[in-house]
């Protein structure tokens, strides 16, 4: 079963919190979702893929990868074994925009930092992070709806504001935290 910690909570622009991201390590394979300064994944993964190749932190994770000898930050599916990461569409308010799909045998899990609404291919997900967008309560209950069975909000709607008490369905997510498909 993959493990999955939670690099960053922020938005690329956070003073508060590192940018989002996500590691998966499944066996031997290490992959980063998103991510940047000071949330980054470490030099050792196989693959460090984005939601935005044309993102505002993409120039300075082209350097960290660079300087690091990490693999370039790509918008792209990756697949080791059983375990499959494939891109996926999400509404977003600043264009063309992925989260990704992560699935190992029959386990699901979806990341979808910056979706502006709850993608209809996270129905039924195991687990779920996802932007808290402007109304976290109601995304909250958009998620119930689609049968997500756990959900971790990230990207408070305040910027570098703490969230103001726990969400009606879910939790809020942590730079470090450690959860399992």
């Amino acid at each position: 079963m993959p493990r999955l910690i939670l690099l960053g909570v922020g938005t690329a622009r956070s003073r508060a919190h590192a940018p989002a991201g996500l590691l998966v390590e499944y066996g031997h394979a290490h992959v980063g979702l998103d991510g940047g300064p000071g949330s980054e994944p470490p030099e050792t993964c196989e693959a460090w893929l984005v939601r935005d190749e044309k993102g505002p932190l993409q120039a300075e994770l082209l350097r960290i990868a660079r300087e690091s000898g990490m693999p370039a930050p790509v918008l792209a599916p990756y697949r080791h074994g059983s375990l499959h990461i494939v891109p996926m569409p999400v509404p977003s308010r600043a264009g063309t925009m992925h989260g990704y799909r992560i699935a190992a045998g029959r386990r699901t899990c979806v990341w979808a930092p910056e979706s502006a609404e709850p993608p209809a291919w996270a129905r039924g997900a195991d687990l779920v992070f996802a932007g808290a967008g402007r109304a976290p309560a109601a995304t909250a209950e958009a998620f119930r709806g689609l049968g997500v069975r756990r959900l971790v909000l990230v990207r408070s709607p305040g910027g570098d504001a703490e969230p103001g008490g726990p969400p009606p369905f879910g939790e809020w997510g942590a730079e470090g935290a450690v959860y399992r498909m």
